[in-house]
C-alpha cells in the first residue's frame, strides 16, 4: 500500500499533493458555479475554509488506502489548475478517477494529462484491475477525456444523482488492466 505522498511529472504538468496555503486558489477556482455544476459532490458557493478542511483530509485519506488526491499544477511556473484523486477500493482491486480543471484551462488538454497520468499510477502502483470514472451526462467534455484515455463508455444510470434539486443522468466509463497495458503509448 502507498503511504508516502506521491508527485507525477507529465510533459507539461506537475501532480502534486496539496498544501494548505493552496486554499485561495482552490476557492478561486473551484467557486465558479460551472465547476461545482459539473462535479458530483463539489459544494457552492465555496466558502472561505472549506479548502483548507478538504486538504486536511487528503493524508488520512492516503494513509489509510482510501484515496490519493493531486493538485493539478502547470510544470513551468508551478500554476495550480485543477484537482485530480483516485479513490481506491482494495477489496474490488479498482478505483474511481475524478478532477475538475478551471475554467480558464478548459480545452487545452491539461485534463487529459493529468488523467491519463493518474490511470497509469493506479495500475502501476496500486495494482488496479479496473479504473472507472463517471460524469454527468450533460458534461460531454468530461466524456471525451475519458475516451482519450482508452477508458470505454459502459452505460448511463438515469437520473441517478440529485445535483442542486434535479435529477442527472450519470455516465460510467472504464477500463480493465489488460485493456490499459494494450494501449500504444502516448
Amino acid at each position: 500500500m502507498q503511504t508516502e505522498r506521491p508527485t507525477l511529472e507529465t510533459a507539461r504538468l506537475v501532480l502534486r499533493p496539496f498544501r494548505k496555503d493552496d486554499g485561495p486558489r482552490i476557492r478561486e477556482l473551484a467557486g465558479e458555479r460551472e465547476i461545482a455544476a459539473n462535479t458530483l459532490d463539489m459544494p457552492y458557493p465555496y466558502e472561505e475554509g472549506m479548502a483548507e478542511e478538504w486538504i486536511a483530509t487528503h493524508e488520512d485519506d492516503l494513509s489509510k488506502g482510501k484515496t490519493v488526491t493531486f493538485a493539478v499544477t502547470i510544470r513551468d511556473n508551478g500554476e495550480l489548475i485543477g484537482a485530480i484523486s483516485i479513490s481506491i477500493d482494495k477489496q474490488n482491486s479498482t478505483g474511481e478517477l475524478g478532477f475538475w480543471i478551471g475554467k480558464p484551462y478548459w480545452g487545452g488538454g491539461y485534463c487529459t494529462e493529468a488523467a491519463a497520468a493518474v490511470l497509469r499510477y493506479g495500475f502501476d502502483t496500486w495494482e488496479l484491475n479496473k479504473v472507472f470514472a463517471r460524469h454527468f451526462a450533460g458534461n460531454p467534455a468530461s466524456g471525451r477525456v475519458l475516451e482519450k484515455i482508452g477508458m470505454k463508455y459502459e452505460g448511463c444510470l438515469r437520473r441517478h444523482i440529485r445535483k442542486w434539486e434535479h435529477f442527472e443522468d450519470v455516465c460510467h466509463y472504464g477500463i480493465l488492466r489488460c485493456e490499459f497495458n494494450n494501449l500504444p503509448p502516448a
